[in-house]
């Protein structure tokens, strides 16, 4: 199968190359940006606190559509990471990674077919309705990860308020063994229940089991998520048999103002969290944000600011953080 960077080529080589796609209506580009920069302060359980600016997963990138025939429409989108505060090409939590999405697609009357690197079925019925914070400190409460590379991605038509979602990664579980995804949402009006599986088999066979809750009352929304690890680990660490994860959060915009909050009991990666933050909106373009981030276990929280090391190589123990900053999107 292609590789990431190989199939990012592709995509921006269609920029070029638009003379491939066969249709009498035109390509549609939008080209896109979200620049996202904190200032914190940062006291890590166990190590010297420290101030400094951390990026909030800025991005740039393009979608493209060309209408094939009735009913089936062909779409591309290439989304990569901008750094702010290291002035690099990386995403903030992982300084290997240079892309965010990078995928192909067919949206038809029997649903939508995507490949490449994209947002996965189970992130987006399990983990988005928690992950609200406009901080880098948001979306740590979860086993999952978010988006994976060389995937073969389905979501089906909407049956009445019920869909689905699949997914097949090669290479992209556990042990770099093979990952599948099952999801299923109903739309109740107002409320969305989903379920889902996330399989990432390995040495351990890795199981995640998913369950959520979207509900919407005027200004006031609530998102609620519980995860639970099926797997033959007991080491005492991620990945355990019998881990959950449970996460509530609430929502409330009054004016330009929305207000945040979320406590959540993460099994061996994060432990008890709480997240409190306000959200501003300047302009449709501009907000600004404020957060208190706090974990009594190791997850989000660094313990060495941005410049000085990839938070993968800083791992900490715990500990809170408050950050203030600004979105800017175009």
């Amino acid at each position: 199968m292609f590789s990431r960077k190989l199939l990012a080529a592709a995509i921006a080589g269609s920029l070029v190359a638009p003379t491939v796609v066969v249709a009498a209506d035109p390509i549609e580009f939008d080209f896109y940006g979200s620049l996202r920069l904190q200032y914190e302060a940062v006291d890590p359980d166990g190590a010297s606190s420290y101030n400094g600016f951390r990026d909030a997963y800025s991005r740039i990138g393009f979608n493209a559509n060309a209408p094939l025939a009735d009913g089936v429409d062909a779409f591309a989108q290439l989304e990569l990471p901008l750094n702010l505060a290291t002035g690099d090409v990386t995403i903030p939590d992982n300084y290997d990674e240079d892309i965010r999405v990078a995928k192909l697609g067919l949206n038809t009357d029997f649903g939508t077919f995507i490949y490449g690197q994209d947002w996965m079925p189970y992130y987006n019925a399990i983990t988005f309705p928690i992950d609200m914070f406009s901080t880098y400190y948001s979306g740590f409460g979860t086993f999952t990860s978010f988006r994976v590379s060389d995937s073969v991605i389905y979501y089906s038509p909407n049956f009445n308020g019920l869909s689905f979602g699949a997914s097949f990664s090669s290479n992209g579980g556990a042990g770099n063994d093979d990952r599948y995804q099952l999801t299923a949402s109903y739309d109740l009006g107002g409320t969305v229940i989903s379920a889902g599986v996330d399989d990432l088999n390995g040495d351990d066979n890795l199981r995640l089991w998913g369950l959520s809750l979207m509900h919407t009352v005027d200004n006031l929304y609530i998102g609620a998520k519980f995860e639970y690890i099926d797997s033959d680990q007991d080491t005492g660490a991620f990945g355990d048999d019998g881990d959950t994860a449970l996460n509530v959060y609430a929502g409330y915009t009054l004016g330009n103002n929305t207000f945040k909050g979320m406590i959540a009991e993460v099994d061996n990666f994060g432990g008890t969290i709480f997240h409190l933050g306000v959200d501003h909106d300047v302009s449709d373009r501009l907000t600004l944000f404020a957060e208190y981030y706090n974990e009594d276990e190791g997850a989000a929280i660094p313990t060495l600011k941005a410049r000085d090391s990839d938070p993968r190589d800083a791992f900490g123990e715990g500990g809170d953080a408050f950050a203030i900053g600004a979105r800017y999107s175009f």
